[in-house]
């Protein structure tokens, strides 16, 4: 038999672009195909070793789009078959796939004829069971608790020969997610180190952080950026905030901040209106975030189960008085000259595009504001750079060819990340009942990668 052939065409040494192509038993079979984002890269698909016409299976982790983005350019370039995921990701695939389009000069028949094809290919498996493809070769997929639908793949060869591909690991404890499975041993394992150089605050921790952070940033009467992705980190964010305004600490801390600022003018437009009913709205200013949300609420059979048991209270777990949807665009222009105190949840989470740009644009200049980063920011993105210069005097960023200077207060809440952290990853190899022969690492950066390495060098053969 033949060795296996793992050729990786984007996230080796990345965290966006995810693509990696294993050649076995005769077949062509790909392990997700993203977007890169950033100053991340990806090989052409001309560059490939195999043509998209020959590639006989594509398995997706998750429906993130540096996971699913180049997908539509797969099957444009002739690839027909057959596309693999959880039944959660099937249900999200097609929403996430819409929206990336929108940001072509496709055409709307186009776009609407490689949504059929996608839909018509993929196909939801379940969790925990082994299926059968051709040749020989089985997989199972395993949930990875990075988003809802998230899975990691072990496939065994006719020989015997089993491989993992982690995908993308969530942390415990996440909101709405189950904590990820114990992967069965492997000879070899694909493992993301997006974190591998770092660890998050916990869960209980970060909780309290986002209390004390939040209090402060409203206080001044500022208005409060998240940028976050659609699909993940918006409902879980919402999640939090759910808990944390219907704890009745946080809801006298909010009752003063309330008194505090009932001098503000009421304006007369309907979102102000909205505003001065609850002084300090949360707004989900993101199309695809709440059509995601309602997915979400759709799939509650996968979600954990401290968030089934508050659905089955009467308290629905992503959502809460006060919380906002601005779908209309002419709402979102509203929302832009609106004063503070507020909430503004919208994507990009990388802030690469969407409407966050906007509001950036709007309020980055203000002392008064804040700016929360929750999740990761890749190299050349301007997320990354209003981390990297707000902290420098006179700091500023780029956004859309104009330079801001960065007065807002820019927050980085780590225990909101959808990555397991180093600890965390070699948690999750340690509980494997059997060591992995070897570990490819990919999905991380150079620097994160070297840390993990010696990590696990340092801490996994202690384990057991």
């Amino acid at each position: 038999m033949k060795k296996p052939n793992i050729t990786h065409l984007g996230g080796e040494n990345t965290v966006t672009g995810s693509c990696h192509l294993l050649q076995a038993n005769g077949l062509n079979v790909m392990v997700d195909c993203g977007l890169a984002q950033g100053n991340d890269t990806i090989l052409r698909m001309e560059s490939w070793p195999v043509s998209p016409s020959d590639v006989d299976y594509l398995f997706l982790t998750h429906a993130h789009i540096d996971h699913i983005g180049r997908v539509p350019e797969l099957i444009e370039r002739g690839f027909s078959g057959e596309i693999i995921c959880s039944h959660a990701t099937k249900a999200l695939l097609i929403p996430m796939l819409q929206d990336a389009m929108g940001f072509t000069d496709w055409s709307e028949k186009k776009v609407d004829n490689l949504l059929r094809t996608i839909d018509e290919l993929s196909w939801g498996f379940e969790y925990r069971e082994t299926f059968s493809l051709k040749k020989g070769i089985k997989f199972k997929l395993g949930c990875a608790g990075h988003i809802l639908g998230s899975c990691f793949i072990r496939f065994e060869l006719s020989d015997g020969f089993t491989i993992v591909f982690s995908g993308d690991l969530g942390a415990k404890d996440t909101p709405i997610l189950c904590d990820p499975d114990v992967a069965e041993g492997c000879d070899l394992l694909i493992l993301e180190s997006t974190y591998g150089d770092r660890n998050h605050e916990g869960r209980k921790s970060r909780i309290e952080v986002l209390r004390k952070v939040l209090g402060r940033a409203l206080d001044d009467g500022g208005i409060v950026y998240i940028p976050a992705f659609s699909l993940g980190r918006t409902q879980e964010l919402i999640y939090e905030m759910d808990r944390l305004f219907s704890d009745t600490q946080c809801e006298r801390l909010m009752a003063a901040k309330r008194r505090k600022n009932r001098k503000i003018k009421e304006s007369k437009d309907g979102l102000a209106a909205q505003k001065a009913e609850f002084n300090i709205p949360v707004f989900i200013d993101s199309p695809l975030g709440l059509e995601i949300k309602k997915i979400y609420s759709r799939l509650s059979e996968y979600w954990d189960k401290e968030a089934r048991a508050l659905m089955a209270k009467g308290d629905h777990p992503i959502d809460f008085e006060g919380l906002y949807a601005v779908e209309r665009f002419r709402d979102h222009k509203r929302l832009l000259e609106m004063d503070g105190p507020a909430i503004v949840i919208a994507g990009s989470g990388m802030c690469t595009g969407g409407r966050i740009i906007e509001h950036l644009k709007a309020g980055i200049t203000e002392h008064k504001n804040d700016i929360f980063f929750v999740g990761y920011q890749a190299k050349g993105t301007a997320g990354r750079d209003i981390l990297k210069y707000s902290k420098r005097p006179g700091g500023y960023v780029v956004l859309d060819g104009e330079k801001f200077d960065i007065k807002a207060k820019v927050h980085r809440l780590t225990g909101y990340s959808a990555h397991a952290d180093q600890k965390g990853l070699i948690e999750w190899v340690a509980s494997m009942p059997e060591r992995p022969g070897r570990i490819k690492l990919v999905h991380g950066e150079i620097k994160a990668q070297k840390a993990m390495r010696r990590a696990l060098d340092e801490s996994l053969w202690n384990f057991g």
